[in-house]
């Protein structure tokens, strides 16, 4: 009995699927029409979640991580019971708050005042509750200039903002939050990053769907991999993040391809791909120019969309660096990893036309190669600096 009271959410056998028709009529004349000709409406099944059981208990911070199309927003949509499930069973013990769809429930016509007190009432929060916490709200958001403007005048930034204060304001025993980690700028993202932190430290249960590794080993007590609507994995958040770092990079490269009208460019990381700061990191660059102006190959270190660190060989007078020719040559990026604090970066190359100073060719320039440094020393700092520390050679 003991075990089963320290139960928040039980997840048992659940599976969804939902009814794809192959003959969508979106008019009650086209309905009429094919039933006049007796066509029949068929239908295929898509199979969202296959047979998912795990189980959250009380005070855990859970992350449940995966790739586009798994169905992680399916399962977390079925905990907040927006879908049932096709079968098997889902228990929740508690009252539960979801973060899913942040400002349903907003009217554009009103006033971002109004809609404070509209939404706190969708809470369950009555006119005297709200008006305790306007204050509150409106300077977590940073938006007291804008409260007396109607909402069809914010941004969608504003407006997330806006729903994301209301909505922490709820009174629950567990919170579900799909991807909140994105909302804002990045100044907004830190006061989210210390509202985690706070629910982390208060024991309180949270489910949390995302793609940020680093938030999963940072906030997560424990954390579970989807991969084609089962589980794959579940467990330690660092296990959890390592393979679903593997799994994206197994699929980037998957989806490389080359252009025979641009110079040929690419970049793995050798080796391992999580390393702490003890290690070197190395990364094999290859390039091939078209014809025989002065290209070099460079790389530089991307920290939430933050270049923190860059090595140019012209920069630095590695004239050996500088190729002149069209066969394909292998460049070796080192970096010693001494000076970096934990976090999740990605590994950026780039090929210059030296006399130009254009860059003609990049690697990774939207996604760059992840590589994740855990800091084994006492810091709970994340990041990087500014400064090279990195070699670089050609192969001959």
């Amino acid at each position: 009995m003991a075990r089963r009271d320290n139960i928040a959410i039980k997840v048992d056998h659940a599976s969804k699927s939902f009814r794809l028709p192959h003959d969508k009529q979106n008019s009650i004349k086209g309905g009429l029409i094919s039933l006049a000709r007796g066509k029949k409406r068929t239908y295929e099944t898509q199979e969202v979640l296959k047979d998912i059981s795990f189980e959250i208990k009380k005070g855990e911070f859970f992350g449940i991580v995966g790739r586009n199309g798994s169905g992680k927003s399916t399962l977390l949509k079925m905990l907040a019971g927006i879908y049932t499930t096709t079968s098997g069973d889902i228990q929740i013990n508690g009252s539960l708050t979801p973060f899913i769809e942040l400002g349903v429930g907003f009217n554009p016509d009103l006033t971002g005042r109004d809609n404070v007190f509209l939404n706190g009432a969708l809470l369950g929060f009555n006119r005297e509750e709200m008006s305790e916490m306007y204050d509150d709200i409106v300077e977590f958001a940073e938006l007291e200039r804008f409260m007396d403007q109607k909402l069809k005048n914010y941004s969608s930034g504003m407006q997330v903002r806006l729903a994301f204060s209301i909505a922490i304001r709820a009174q629950s025993d567990i919170l579900l939050l799909d991807e909140v980690l994105a909302v804002g700028d990045e100044a907004f993202q830190r006061k989210c990053f210390q509202y985690f932190a706070k629910l982390k430290r208060n024991k309180k249960t949270v489910v949390l769907v995302t793609h940020s590794m680093e938030s999963v080993r940072k906030y997560c007590s424990k954390a579970m991999l989807v991969v084609d609507g089962r589980v794959k994995l579940f467990g330690d958040p660092n296990e959890i993040a390592d393979e679903y770092t593997g799994i994206n990079l197994l699929q980037e490269g998957a989806k490389e391809k080359v252009d025979t009208h641009k110079p040929m460019l690419s970049a793995k990381i050798v080796g391992k791909r999580t390393l702490t700061n003890e290690d070197t990191l190395k990364v094999e660059i290859k390039y091939k120019a078209l014809d025989t102006r002065p290209v070099t190959a460079k790389a530089y270190i991307d920290f939430r969309g933050q270049a923190i660190m860059a090595t140019n060989p012209v920069l630095l007078g590695w004239d050996e660096m500088i190729t002149r020719d069209t066969k394909q040559h292998t460049a070796m990026y080192e970096l010693s990893l001494e000076n970096f604090n934990k976090g999740e970066y990605k590994v950026v190359a780039l090929l210059e036309d030296i006399e130009t100073k254009v860059n003609i060719a990049r690697y990774g320039y939207e996604g760059g190669s992840t590589v994740i440094v855990i800091d084994n020393r006492d810091t709970s700092s994340s990041g990087g600096l500014l400064i090279n520390h990195a070699k670089m050679r050609l192969h001959k």
